[in-house]
């Protein structure tokens, strides 16, 4: 069972990034794709809130709500890419093992371009905790998806990311079975920090469901200029906290959210003023796990 100690920043040793960097930045593409139908006559959630908020059973076709993530895959997630190439600015992306058939384009966009992959569940609409009582249930859902993943890209993920967030007490045990390196579910803290399993350590490396654009922008409806002012003071904050002991930020990006037109300037102003800042890490999460079991000795006590 997953189990980590509560240790408060105070009660923390200093954590120093490569070069001194007092933030290590990352931006987190989502390459999701989610089934039309299920078959069930209950609430269909198809991986994140809808934009039309009357949902229909998941044996009835929701075409406003699929066609508008769908956008995301078609057009949007083309604009996010070439933006990231304008700036020379590289991603982190997740994505559902049945994304490398459904829509290929999308991942083999990502491996062209030399980016970082984690693993993000099998289907976005298939959660983890609808088999938090059936561990095995889970077992093969995380099974297929890291040999969806091995057939794809030639070697086996190392990073994990729950569909919605939603991993159970058994999620990360199972991964560090399989050799996993870091999970991204536990968005409890501004640092990486280890994680306990049965099965051996996971390092945290925190996704985060604050800084992400489908809370900024759909759930709270800020506008594109409070958007990039957001990100914006998110970072000076921890740039100035980073002087004592260094910070993490992610960014959670949605092609369907912020692969909008009127919303990628905001990503763009943002993205400018991070490239101007000289002590701004920008690592891959491997390479920020990696950094941190090896240079974090004296972080934690005991």
């Amino acid at each position: 069972m997953l189990s980590y100690d509560y240790v408060p920043l105070p009660k923390r040793g200093p954590l120093r990034w490569p070069g001194d960097k007092k933030v290590a930045l990352i931006l987190t593409f989502n390459l999701e794709t989610w089934d039309l139908t299920k078959d069930t006559d209950k609430p269909y959630y198809a991986g994140g809130p809808a934009i039309l908020p009357d949902v229909l059973p998941g044996d009835t076709p929701d075409f406003p709500n699929f066609t508008w993530r769908e956008y995301g895959q078609r057009v949007g997630i083309w604009r996010l890419y070439d933006l990231f190439d304008e700036m020379g600015v590289k991603a982190s992306c997740t994505t559902n093992a049945v994304t490398f058939e459904r829509r290929k384009a999308m991942v083999d966009a990502c491996l062209e371009r030399g980016w970082e992959l984690l693993a993000h569940n099998y289907e976005q609409g298939e959660l983890l905790t609808n088999f938090a009582k059936e561990p095995a249930r889970e077992r093969d859902i995380i099974l297929r998806s890291i040999e969806m993943y091995e057939r794809h890209v030639g070697r086996r993920p190392l990073g994990w990311l729950s569909s919605s967030l939603r991993g159970t007490l058994n999620t990360a045990g199972i991964l560090a079975e399989q050799g996993f390196l870091f999970y991204c579910d536990i968005m409890n803290d501004d640092q990486p920090y280890p994680l306990r399993t049965e099965n051996g350590p996971l390092v945290s490396v925190p996704y985060s469901n604050e800084i992400n654009d489908f809370t900024l922008l759909t759930r709270r409806n800020l506008t594109t200029d409070a958007f990039r002012d957001t990100l914006i003071e998110e970072l000076s904050v921890l740039r100035q906290e980073g002087a004592k002991t260094a910070r993490l930020m992610n960014v959670g990006l949605h092609p369907h959210v912020t692969g909008r037109a009127y919303r990628i300037r905001g990503l763009r102003e943002f993205l400018e003023y991070a490239k101007s800042l000289d002590d701004v890490w920008w690592p891959t999460r491997e390479e920020l796990a990696r950094w941190y079991l090896a240079n974090s000795e004296g972080h934690l006590p005991g």
